[in-house]
């Protein structure tokens, strides 16, 4: 039986997305189904501009270098990389509505969704994480 890994993503900075679509992309390596719920801040990290520019956290911009050094793969790529590998990408349906937003303003692919949605899949996850 395949494990699943169910994702909510709720902030919206560089490392966040880092840490989501590296878990992500990891899981999905390895042959496991992965779900991520994109609510509040963390839709920056599905948004057709925000996604591009994330935010590295201040003080800490000495990473960026490091980033480069280790050949560390952009957030838009990651992204390509989650989707090609079959990630599933739940934007929230409610936060949305509350932000003006529609499918539009965000990357291709991704579907749109309430809590109700996401709690289908995480129902029998082996794995559920919030970042």
């Amino acid at each position: 039986m395949t494990k699943k890994v169910a994702i909510i993503a709720s902030n919206g900075g560089l490392f966040d997305a880092y840490k989501v679509y590296n878990i992500a992309t990891a899981a999905a390596a390895t042959d496991q189904e992965v779900a991520i719920f994109f609510t509040f801040e963390g839709l920056n990290l599905i948004h057709k501009d925000a996604h591009q520019e994330l935010p590295m956290p201040e003080g800490k911009e000495h990473f960026q270098e490091g980033f480069s050094n280790a050949n560390v793969p952009s957030i838009p790529e990651l992204v390509e990389m989650a989707k090609e590998m079959g990630v599933r990408f739940i934007g929230c349906q409610m936060t949305m509505d509350v932000m003006g937003l529609d499918k539009d303003a965000f990357v291709e692919g991704i579907e749109v969704g309430g809590a109700v949605t996401f709690l289908e899949f995480a129902k029998d996850a082996d794995v559920t994480l919030t970042f």
